[in-house]
């Protein structure tokens, strides 16, 4: 019974990945122009997301600070899920809904760009950072699933959606991941060219 249900989460997984492929291909591209288009101007990105989505903020900042496969210069990244200082003195002295968005204010500048995560699409404080981020006229790649929830409606055309029409957190974090991946090789690509030698 086990081996069964561990092998339906790899088909599942397996066959949404597929399945979202094709329809996030685009939106993936876009996020990749729009965050060298960014970088190339001397500008950076910020990340924020909440519990696995924390996490995917801090890995994909690592990638761009570190490296994703190649050797290169370090790239301007902050996942603003980090400082526990800033997260506990915010949600402590302001509210929860304002642990990023104060960050947004302090750190954001006009032509960064925000990446904005959140599997329902309906975090308030995502949605708050992407407010804030919004008013600093700053750039938006938002990774949602379900419908997107109300950080889809946010969106301007300038900015960039890429959504998970699933209904499981754990599988649309899965598809969250590989696009991730995806950003990191397709900055590498514009900074580099093709495949490594």
């Amino acid at each position: 019974m086990n081996t069964q249900r561990i092998l339906a989460h790899f088909q599942e997984s397996a066959d949404l990945k597929m399945k979202s492929a094709a329809t996030l291909a685009q939106p993936i591209s876009q996020a990749i122009e729009l965050m060298f288009g960014a970088l190339s101007n001397g500008n950076k990105i910020l990340a924020c997301g909440n519990g696995g989505s924390a996490a995917d903020c801090q890995h994909f900042a690592a990638e761009l600070v570190g490296r994703f496969e190649r050797e290169r210069f370090p790239l301007p990244a902050i996942a603003l899920t980090c400082d526990t200082s800033i997260l506990t003195a915010v949600g402590n002295d302001y509210s929860f809904r304002e642990i990023f968005s104060k960050q947004v204010q302090a750190f954001g500048q006009a032509g960064d760009v925000l990446l904005a995560i959140s599997t329902s699409g309906n975090s308030a404080n995502v949605l708050a950072a992407v407010e804030a981020a919004l008013e600093r006229e700053m750039r938006i790649v938002a990774f949602t699933g379900k419908d997107g929830g109300a950080l889809a409606k946010l969106l301007t055309d300038a900015d960039v959606h890429i959504n998970v029409p699933h209904a499981r957190t754990a599988r649309i974090q899965e598809v969250h991941l590989v696009a991730i991946h995806c950003i990191c090789d397709g900055i590498d690509v514009a900074l580099f060219g093709g495949d490594e030698e």
